[in-house]
């Protein structure tokens, strides 16, 4: 704790990226020595960021392992998918330590990763070298990793609000049916007629139905959480706002279950865990409620006529979808307390 850990952020030009120099500008143990980008290499990024005029100077480096390591201790990979598939395993070689927010490592399974991603994978040794960073369920596998999968933002959103659930048999995991909505960040800088204001504004519209490469990421940590296969129905909805996503899940309940029972059980599954925060009876919550935080907040709602509960799950997708929950695992990574440079209140309005 005498000297501070030095990062480096690939993909700095992004969403994840640029959110990462935000929450890292405040930690108090990291400091930000390189901001990398191939497309803008030699440019300032406040040039593409003027919101971090005088805040950050320096010129986007390039790509390249051996200078990266020369500057850091740890990477953040927040590039496309696909780019660290190759990235990674050089800089693990040359005794960096790897975060990768893009979703290379999230899947075990090669021929899986290459069916929903439609791109090469990682090779099977690194795949199984990479720590799933669920940081609330798998905390304790991330301490002392090298290579942390960072979960995905509908992932996070969907896993948070199913785990305890599941683990306690208290569902059908088969009767799993998940309704997302995202805001069009999750989407990323690039300019696509999808997320054209014309084309979202007073819009609202599911894409990627049954095929959205989210679907075996939450269907493999249901597995494992359930000890059996799991198969989901998984449907993403973009919806007119920047930030946030709400996870709208319902599933058959076994047994005679209350809302107070889901409400007993998910605050003794999470506590300690303060980046979960457990509606009371009766309240649901909202995207706004997390907005620019590390938060994921939960509520319920059983439905004794049809034998069924729906949750509700809210996050921001940059934050505890990505950025956030990237420097939440770098945390637990070097054994510090979890909560370090993200203990900030959520903006609203």
């Amino acid at each position: 704790m005498d000297s501070k850990i030095k990062a480096a952020i690939v993909g700095s030009t992004g969403y994840g990226g640029v959110e990462l120099i935000r929450l890292l500008a405040s930690h108090p143990q990291i400091e930000v020595t390189s901001v990398i980008s191939s497309s803008n290499a030699g440019s300032p990024i406040a040039e593409g960021y003027p919101h971090l005029t005088e805040i950050r100077t320096e010129l986007l480096d390039g790509i390249e392992p051996a200078a990266i390591a020369a500057k850091a201790d740890v990477v953040f990979l927040a590039a496309p998918a696909g780019v660290a598939t190759k990235l990674a395993p050089q800089l693990l070689e040359v005794g960096l330590k790897v975060i990768d927010v893009s979703g290379d490592f999230r899947l075990k399974s090669p021929a899986l990763y290459e069916e929903w991603y439609k791109k090469e994978p990682a090779g099977q040794a690194h795949l199984d070298r990479a720590v799933y960073g669920l940081a609330e369920v798998f905390g304790e596998e991330s301490k002392g990793a090298d290579l942390i999968a960072n979960p995905g933002c509908y992932p996070t959103a969907a896993l948070l609000g199913l785990i305890p659930a599941v683990a306690e048999g208290w569902i059908d995991p088969a009767t799993i049916i998940i309704d997302a909505k995202s805001g069009v960040s999750g989407a990323g800088r690039g300019a696509s007629l999808g997320t054209h204001y014309a084309e979202i504004n007073e819009n609202f519209k599911a894409y990627k139905v049954n095929k959205h490469q989210h679907i075996p990421e939450i269907e493999q940590v249901l597995e494992r959480v359930a000890g059996k296969p799991v198969t989901t129905t998984f449907t993403a909805h973009l919806v007119p706002m920047t930030r946030g996503i709400m996870s709208t899940m319902y599933a058959t309940i076994s047994g005679d279950r209350s809302d107070r029972d889901f409400i007993d059980l998910y605050r003794r599954y999470y506590e300690n865990r303060r980046f979960v925060r457990i509606r009371s009876e009766g309240v649901l919550p909202a995207t706004k409620e997390v907005f620019g935080s590390n938060y994921c907040d939960i509520g319920f709602a059983v439905d004794k006529r049809t034998g069924r509960v729906t949750i509700v799950s809210v996050i921001d997708n940059l934050v505890k979808g990505a950025a956030g929950q990237a420097v939440q695992n770098l945390n637990l990574l070097m054994g510090w307390d979890e909560q370090l440079g993200l203990e900030f209140v959520p903006v609203y309005p």
